[in-house]
């Protein structure tokens, strides 16, 4: 072989070595969420690109969304560990059931899971064995009860605040059963809880609130409120019920407040877990996380529209307030 063609084949063969090498660095990872294009999940592109993980360059990420039908949960579940992925990772309570279901094997990372320990997905916080990690929504101190004192503040009047939970997730359940009985001995207030699967029902929740004069709603988050956020907030504006939400965006679509744990927060963190994971620890070796930022947002216009005043102490202790 003449030197030039050596150095040619030579130079080919680097070039495919490299190739070879890049794509078998390639991570594969499977997400399982709710709706596509949610700006939460920009947070989250920026944490795992703040670790070296780039998507399309060293990182394969394959998305499925149930997109509010939870029946479709579990059949997602089974598509995502059929691909055999390095990592699964679960946007919400009912996707960490669904994909814990689907594997024992696969290390899953869950994000804003309500919690964990009591549902059944982690034997700890500090220890959570089997294959799955990650960031939980709940934190001491009862965040549903902080919402509901702070609704009581901006109605010192209310001796009655409804509850719209969703009967088909766990963590309401839970949180009915154990936490809000005790929340109405603390406030001295009557809590009735009032059932939604569907956007039907919801119509249905607002109006049987309103009917058994309830003084102000307080709407349990999950994906079922989230995909009808207009329309809850708008119930509650034809209902004239003072309503608290979980996540922000409900406030600055016209609701009136939301108290509960920065969720971009956990997304921007959610981040650390996947290189931790991908460069080789193990789910069960990494203790889960709760939230440390919490986020309060009044909106004026709202409290205004419903003849409200929002006490200036509550307003001063606002990470937002929108006027």
């Amino acid at each position: 072989m003449k030197r030039r063609e050596f150095i040619a084949a030579t130079a080919a063969l680097l070039v495919s070595s490299r190739r070879s090498w890049a794509q078998g660095t390639s991570r594969r990872v499977g997400t399982l969420g709710n709706v596509q294009n949610l700006p939460i999940l920009k947070v989250f592109d920026e944490s795992l690109r703040g670790h070296g993980w780039i998507e399309g360059k060293n990182l394969i990420i394959d998305y499925r969304y149930f997109e509010g039908q939870a029946e479709r949960i579990p059949g997602l579940a089974a598509e995502l560990v059929a691909l055999k992925p390095d990592l699964l990772i679960a946007t919400n309570t009912q996707t960490a059931v669904a994909l814990k279901s689907a594997t024992a094997s696969i290390p899953i990372v869950f994000v804003a899971v309500a919690d964990p320990v009591r549902l059944g997905l982690v034997e700890s916080l500090s220890r959570p064995g089997g294959n799955m990690t990650g960031l939980s929504l709940f934190a001491p101190g009862n965040f549903t009860g902080k919402a509901i004192q702070i609704l009581r503040e901006i109605v010192p009047t209310a001796s009655k605040i409804a509850n719209l939970v969703n009967p088909g997730n766990p963590f309401h359940m839970l949180t009915v059963a154990e936490e809000l009985p005790q929340v109405a001995r603390n406030l001295g207030v009557a809590l009735p809880v009032f059932d939604a699967t569907t956007a039907e029902e919801i119509d249905i929740a607002f109006a049987s609130a309103a009917a058994q004069h309830a003084d102000a709603i307080n709407v349990f988050g999950d994906t079922l409120t989230i995909n009808n956020a207009p329309r809850i907030i708008a119930l509650a504006a034809k209902h004239r019920l003072p309503a608290s939400y979980l996540y922000r965006q409900f406030v600055t679509n016209g609701g009136l407040i939301s108290y509960g744990p920065s969720i971009a927060d956990l997304y921007r963190r959610a981040g650390g877990y996947v290189d931790k994971i991908l460069k080789g620890a193990k789910p069960s070796d990494l203790p889960v996380e709760q939230p440390t930022k919490f986020e309060l947002v009044i909106n004026l216009k709202t409290a205004k529209a419903l003849g409200l005043t929002v006490p200036p102490a509550l307003l001063a202790s606002a990470d937002e307030v929108i006027e």
